[in-house]
């Protein structure tokens, strides 16, 4: 019996898959991670990509073209290639303005004369890109592969002060994927109950691969250097956060229990450093200068230091100058994060939500706070500045933690999942002919 000509090839389960397509509509592995939509799925994405080339697989990245100058292909690595679409205007747009150039953005991807049999395997990242790969399974005769990031239903259920509900449209959009998707894509075993509690997935569909952590980039050593150049002494404490600025990264809560520190112990003023890298984000786009404006009107705006992001190597640099990294996030799939500074020796405090629960590992890598009250955050933050045995503790806890992470085994995952699909889909296509 013949095989339709875009799986022909795949005859035997352990085949590798010679081409994927993936699909980040809303935001580019080139863009800066920390500022707009950029964050973990962009490091994701790129890191994953980069050691799935190594097996010998082509990957090719489609994203939005967001400005004018672009070129069309941008090869990052061997076997990793950036195409942009144009779709829309050539700027950065909404997420809540991208369902309205989904249409130009799939006409754009099937005008790029890819036909079926170009690729073995598609893999979407976000609800938005889940649409657009729905419409390339269909065509192409290929399996769709999703990841989620975030959904909407988890995001709704621990909503941040003043941050909007995700609409309607995108819970049913993601449900739809879900339903589309040959196999999802789980960072913890946490989000897999969600994908099948909250969204109906097939138990049988749903795989956990958790993120990994570069630790030749991110390691233990010296903070020194990026101290003395950022003005901080050696003998400060210092209070981590990095993450794009908005409601539901939670960067105020940091702020209040500092505050809250230096009102208890007026001593520490001198000492405390308030050190915060990111950029504006979703809701926080909209008044861009809010969290300065909170620091001044807690009376700790001359303890806080705003960066904006930095390359990966210089941000190593900056977990190290940490005494330790908060993370008081409503929702994280997973939180890389907390990863990547628990890589370099610097514990982390962490809200108890989401992903963190697997990237945090409470009481020997950092502490996981229930909830968001700054007060709870102050109580654990002042034992961990006064107690130094205690952060060596958990510092070297946290470097080992991280090592249990590594991005070739989530590659290495991720490439079995992908010959599960083909196999399930080389397996329906016999059953229907």
């Amino acid at each position: 019996m013949a095989l339709p000509s875009g799986i022909r090839r795949r005859s035997r389960h352990n085949d590798l898959p010679r081409r994927v397509a993936t699909l980040s509509v809303h935001t580019s592995t080139l863009d800066q991670p920390g500022v707009g939509d950029a964050g973990g799925m962009n490091v994701w994405i790129d890191e994953v990509s980069r050691r799935i080339a190594a097996m010998g697989i082509e990957v090719d990245i489609f994203t939005r073209a967001t400005r004018a100058g672009l070129p069309p292909v941008v090869q990052v690595a061997d076997g990793v290639t950036v195409r942009h679409i144009i779709a829309g205007p050539l700027q950065d747009l909404p997420k809540d303005e991208l369902p309205a150039q989904l249409c130009a953005f799939t006409s754009g991807l099937f005008a790029d004369g890819i036909r079926a049999g170009s690729y073995d395997v598609v893999h979407s990242h976000y609800w938005l890109s889940g649409h657009v790969g729905w419409l390339a399974k269909e065509s192409w005769g290929v399996p769709l592969v999703h990841s989620m990031h975030t959904m909407a239903k988890v995001k709704n259920a621990a909503l941040a002060d003043g941050d909007s509900p995700e609409p309607t449209a995108r819970v049913i959009g993601e449900e739809q994927v879900v339903a589309a998707a040959d196999k999802l894509v789980a960072s913890t075993d946490d989000e897999a109950r969600q994908l099948i509690e909250l969204y109906d997935a097939d138990p049988d569909q749903v795989v956990t691969i958790a993120p990994g952590v570069d630790l030749d980039r991110f390691r233990p050593g010296s903070g020194r250097a990026v101290r003395r150049r950022l003005g901080i002494s050696d003998d400060a404490v210092v209070l981590l956060f990095v993450g794009r600025i908005q409601p539901l990264k939670a960067p105020d809560v940091l702020l209040r229990a500092a505050a809250e520190m230096v009102a208890r112990d007026p001593s520490l003023r001198t000492r405390l450093t308030v050190l915060i890298v990111g950029g504006a984000s979703g809701s926080g786009t909209g008044r861009p200068d809010w969290l300065g404006k909170l620091a001044s009107d807690l009376g700790i705006a001359d303890r806080v230091l705003l960066l904006p992001p930095v390359t990966p190597d210089e941000l190593a640099g900056v977990y190290r100058a940490a005494t330790v990294t908060v993370v008081p996030s409503y929702n994280e799939s997973f939180g890389l994060v907390a990863l990547e500074s628990q890589a370099c020796g610097t514990p982390v405090v962490a809200a108890a939500v989401g992903g963190l629960r697997t990237a945090v590992s409470s009481g020997r890598s950092g502490v996981l706070v229930e909830g968001h009250d700054p007060l709870a955050y102050a109580r654990v933050l002042t034992d961990l500045a006064q107690d130094e045995p205690w952060r060596a503790r958990l510092s070297a806890g946290a470097a080992a933690h991280a090592a249990e992470f590594s991005w070739s085994v989530t590659a290495a995952g991720l490439v079995d999942t992908y010959r599960e699909a083909i196999a399930g889909a080389t397996l329906s296509a016999v059953s229907a002919g």
